[in-house]
């Protein structure tokens, strides 16, 4: 159990934590949220031990092992699979094949294990750091957006463990749905305090809610209290028949533990402005093939149509052309074939992963706004600003001085300054918080144009999505239904059967019958003494406690006639009996534990036969 008490943290001239306390119960899995800046990485670090606290107590049991998401990426062997052992123990360097399983979870296939872990792309590069964190077994996980880079089977993959994981964890992500499908407790910093509660995050933001409501309805009532007292001592301290009374007013006043102004963090509000069309019919997609040479195509022959006031998603792993396909989509690629047609009346808006690279980084916010819609006046882009929370002075601030998550803004706010009918969107919720989601969601749901979107939210797919382009190893196919719809008909095929992966080719039938037929001989040669072992010890316990029974009821009958002689000659048998029982309970444990471990050894060596 972790315990931080009374922590107090002010980082760069800003107070993070004030009076900070916080108990981590065995089992527990939490989310934390809050807003970006809210200090969530910060306490992840003072927790690790890599940042102190200015002042206040962390406690961390001992021998309590902790592991976390490196994002960093340095590797030192030449191929996957001996990157990845690296993080095992000695009392775990032959169990490769737990090894593989998390690395097959995460998306690796048994050809990547020999690939040289430079070879890969980013976004793998952190799945291996993921999957070294998972092999070491920690009792605490502590996971700084594990979510980011993962795609959709990935993530659903690291949902699942995450579950089954018997440790505690503490999980930051923008990914809702993600949380609250793995966390017991929501646990939230606002205003410089953390709170906790056993629940997803709505309940947790309810929660929130009801109470801010409840403090500022004391607060109204206390406002008026003091604003009484006030008046009444202005009025009545100068006449001496009341002065004694002011004076007490004013010393009641003095004591009143005054109530302080809620602050409340800005958030991000979406409005997309629709450019009225007549068509029905917004885009046509026909024929399309796509790759970077006729031999390697990525799609095609996908043929689909984009119809007004519906959205279509584009699903699938990482590296299968769904970013691709829209940018195609959007004419900023060619495609080998086919054609992408629209009526004349559209006019689309492209929010896309590359596009951040187009911000010009001498410009201001209000000027990258206003180069998407040169009409607009300077009240209309302050306030397109103001929705993408850069109000004040730091709408005038420098493409250059923004970090991701503002650049991103900047590009959502260039759309909102538009006046559009159908949009692409590509991986739109990176780099923002939960609040701004929500609304982004709230926003396409309410556009009257189309949308066509890439994302591995599960949540915003649930929400969005009329339709599906689903990618698969055998390309891109369209889906005439919802992301539900999608599971249930279809469903991922890498979620089919982990056994499908093998690490080894398989051996003929007749010679997996030997093998077995040999494996079962060598586990019932080793495991027949333990389980006569642990049959005879269950039977001398029953025994045991069967006596202690008649035991106790002796003891009642001596106590009840006086017989001091008896009754302790009784208690000294019971106490030599009961102490009997724990030794023998402690020797079945030791000796089923070791019964247990040989049956799971030779499961996993038989299960790898199959």
């Amino acid at each position: 159990m972790i315990q931080l008490t009374n922590i107090y943290k002010n980082f760069a001239s800003q107070e993070l934590f004030e009076d900070l306390s916080l108990k981590l119960n065995a089992g527990t899995r939490v989310g934390l949220v809050g807003r970006n800046g809210s200090g969530k990485s910060t306490l992840f670090k003072i927790i690790l031990g890599e940042e102190s606290a200015d002042s206040g107590e962390v406690v961390i049991p001992k021998n309590y092992k902790m592991g976390t998401l490196k994002q960093h990426l340095t590797f030192s062997e030449s191929t996957l699979r001996e990157e990845a052992t690296l993080a095992l123990t000695d009392e775990m360097k032959y169990d490769v094949y737990r090894v593989e399983k998390i690395l097959f979870g995460l998306g690796f296939t048994a050809q990547d294990l020999e690939k040289d872990p430079l070879s890969f792309s980013g976004g793998y590069q952190i799945r291996i750091n993921l999957a070294k964190l998972l092999v070491t077994e920690p009792n605490l996980l502590l996971l700084d957006e594990p979510t980011n880079y993962l795609d959709i089977v990935s993530l659903r993959w690291l949902k699942n463990f995450l579950r089954a994981f018997e440790g505690e964890v503490i999980l930051i992500t923008h990914n809702r749905d993600f949380m609250d499908s793995v966390c017991t407790h929501t646990m939230g910093l606002v205003r410089k305090q953390i709170s906790v509660i056993q629940g997803d995050t709505r309940k947790f933001y309810e929660q929130l809610g009801a109470n801010d409501e409840l403090y500022l309805k004391q607060k109204i009532a206390q406002d008026k209290k003091v604003k009484e007292l006030e008046e009444f001592i202005a009025k009545n301290k100068a006449r001496a028949s009341t002065a004694a009374l002011a004076q007490s007013k004013v010393k009641q006043l003095e004591k009143m533990d005054r109530m302080s102004t809620l602050a409340f963090d800005n958030a991000l509000s979406f409005e997309f402005n629709f450019k009225e069309t007549p068509a029905k019919v917004m885009l046509e997609v026909n024929d399309l093939s796509f790759g970077y040479s006729p031999e390697n195509l990525l799609f095609k022959d996908i043929g689909f149509s984009v119809q007004r006031g519906e959205c279509v998603g584009i699903i699938g792993k990482n590296g299968k052309g769904k970013s691709t396909l829209l940018n195609v989509m959007a004419s900023e690629l060619k495609s080998l074939s086919g054609e992408v047609s629209s009526h004349p009346s559209i006019e689309f808006a492209h929010f896309g992963q590359t596009n951040i690279a187009r911000l010009h980084p001498e410009a201001t916010v209000t000027e990258e706004i206003h180069s998407a819609n040169a009409k607009l006046p300077t009240q209309a882009i302050r306030s397109i600003a103001g929705a993408m929370m850069f109000s004040g002075d730091s709408a005038d601030k420098k493409v250059s001085l923004l970090s991701g998550g503002e650049k991103s803004r900047v590009m959502l706010g260039q759309i909102l300054a538009r006046h559009v009918n159908l949009l692409f969107l590509d991986e739109p919720t990176n780099h923002l918080d939960m609040q701004s989601i929500e609304a982004l969601t709230e926003a396409i749901i309410n556009f009257d144009g189309a949308v066509v979107i890439v994302t591995h939210s599960e949540e915003m797919l649930r929400r969005v999505c009329d339709r599906l382009i689903v990618f698969s190893k055998d390309g891109a196919e369209y889906f005439d239904g919802g992301y539900d719809l999608f599971l249930e008909k279809i469903g991922w095929e890498e979620e089919e059967s982990e056994a499908k992966i093998k690490v080894a080719p398989k051996s003929n039938n007749k010679d997996n019958k030997k093998q077995k037929a040999q494996l079962v001989r060598e586990r019932n040669k080793i495991t027949s003494p333990l389980k006569k072992k642990v049959d005879k010890l269950e039977v001398k316990i029953m025994e045991l406690e069967e006596l202690l029974q008649t035991r106790h009821e002796e003891l009642i009958k001596a106590s009840n006639s006086g017989d001091s002689a008896s009754l302790m000659e009784l208690s000294k048998l019971v106490s030599q009996e009961e102490n009997q029982v724990e030794e023998l309970f402690e020797a079945l444990e030791v000796a089923q534990t070791e019964l247990d471990e040989i049956n799971e050894s030779y499961e996993l060596k038989l299960e790898n036969l199959n």
